[in-house]
């Protein structure tokens, strides 16, 4: 069949690929000049089946009440007459109770799993190259009735078969030397040994190489308008071409892997999908020359920070803030990603020069990804994937090539 996929991410590409090697016409779309420039520019880097825990949980309200006010709060939501925040606002607070945290904690869980083996067999079979480091991640904690709470989250993810180990302090520095610079802050950690690392940005471009020489086709410069819908299908897509012309692009299939600006284009033809614009910022610091930058991935659960060693490069990544679809960058926000890893790790690289970004993560309520067919039958759905989009990408792009190849995927998700 010949297929459109909307988005040139992490997502859209790795849809491109499977749908490709099942033999499908597939040509991307996307308005920037090149693949993965937008959310997989430079995200924190992790592969993090750990991640699973979505942002609603039991705790997540009072916490945020807490936070309120403070303009390097790890969240930072700007009241505003917002119609989509507010709504979405509402349908996040449903999905903090116990039950539905759970539920969506194993939703994500197996997804991740999944999608860690299929990334995996995909390194597995072109060779790439994505400074990928498979040690594991640490989160750590500094907080030590955070750190007891967290644990019981742990043990239902062990359950499930994903290995967590949970670490004393002494026990924590032994695994990471890095830490002991900061040693007397720590409450304990758990760590994650199957978990792994690397640079998204530099695997997309890597897998478009590798989709192009199967066939895939990439436009670039092209800026989507609308989606025509009719007679119980989509007929098109409305855009506007590389050289800034009105045209129809038409094929047997279609798939919005758009990220956060997919529900601009869903909407109008009926389809309210529950995904939000959430500000994520990383800083990348050059540690060529430098010591005393861990090793493995880590995680800071009490600043909701994550911290990948990407060559010689760390990436520091995290925060959260719903302001809408602005992306300017706050100099407070990331300087303060900044400061945190100095207070961990003051001799670790080059923090005067570190480089600024920032980027959207789609967000559902329940952090859960929107993957499937629509109600529209050759219309379907790669988004919503928050701060997970790098550790899904390859599982939601392989059961999504299934759904549309008629066959049934081998993950136990609520597929659309």
């Amino acid at each position: 069949m010949k297929i459109l996929v909307a988005g040139a991410g992490i997502i859209g590409v790795t849809t491109a690929w499977y749908l490709a090697r099942r033999g499908h016409e597939v040509t991307v779309l996307d308005r920037q000049p090149d693949v993965a420039m937008e959310t997989s520019f430079a995200n924190g880097g992790q592969v993090s089946m750990s991640g699973a825990e979505p942002w609603a949980n039991p705790g997540a309200p009072l916490q945020i009440l807490k936070w309120l006010g403070r303009e390097d709060a790890p969240l930072l939501v700007r009241l505003r007459a917002d119609r989509q925040l507010w709504s979405w606002t509402l349908r996040f607070l449903a999905e903090c109770p116990t039950g539905r945290t759970r539920e969506n904690t194993l939703q994500i869980l197996r997804l991740a799993m999944y999608s860690t083996n299929a990334l995996k067999e995909t390194c597995q079979q072109t060779g790439i190259d994505y400074d990928a480091r498979s040690g594991g991640i640490l989160h750590f904690f500094t907080d030590a009735a955070a750190f007891s709470s967290a644990q019981s989250f742990a043990a239902i993810m062990t359950e499930h078969g994903l290995v967590r180990k949970v670490l004393d302090v002494a026990e924590t520095v032994a695994l990471e030397p890095a830490m002991l610079s900061c040693r007397e802050k720590l409450a304990g950690a758990i760590y994650t040994p199957d978990d792994s690392s690397g640079d998204a940005h530099k695997f997309t471009l890597a897998l478009r190489d590798r989709a192009e020489q199967i066939g895939v086709q990439f436009r670039y410069g092209i800026n989507i308008d609308a989606l025509l819908a009719g007679n119980g299908k989509l007929d098109g897509l409305k855009v506007q071409n590389e050289d800034g012309n009105c045209e129809v692009l038409q094929a047997d299939q279609y798939v919005i892997a758009l990220g956060s600006y997919s529900p601009l284009l869903l909407k109008p033809v009926g389809i309210d999908v529950p995904i939000y614009p959430v500000k994520g910022y990383s800083v990348t610091v050059d540690t060529e020359g430098y010591s005393g930058a861990p090793v493995l991935s880590l995680t800071d659960e009490s600043r909701k920070l994550v911290f990948s060693r990407l060559g010689n490069k760390l990436r520091i990544a995290g925060t959260a803030e719903l302001t809408g679809y602005d992306t300017s960058i706050n100099q407070i926000r990331c300087k303060a990603l900044v400061k945190r890893a100095q207070e961990l790790w003051p001799t670790a690289g080059n923090y005067p020069e570190a480089e600024f970004w920032a980027g959207l993560r789609p967000a559902t309520p329940g952090n859960v990804p929107l993957i499937g067919r629509t109600k529209i039958p050759n219309l379907y759905l790669n988004t919503g994937h928050g701060t997970l989009g790098w550790t899904l990408s390859c599982g939601s792009a392989m059961v999504l090539s299934d759904i549309i190849s008629k066959q049934t995927p081998a993950v136990d998700f609520s597929f659309l």
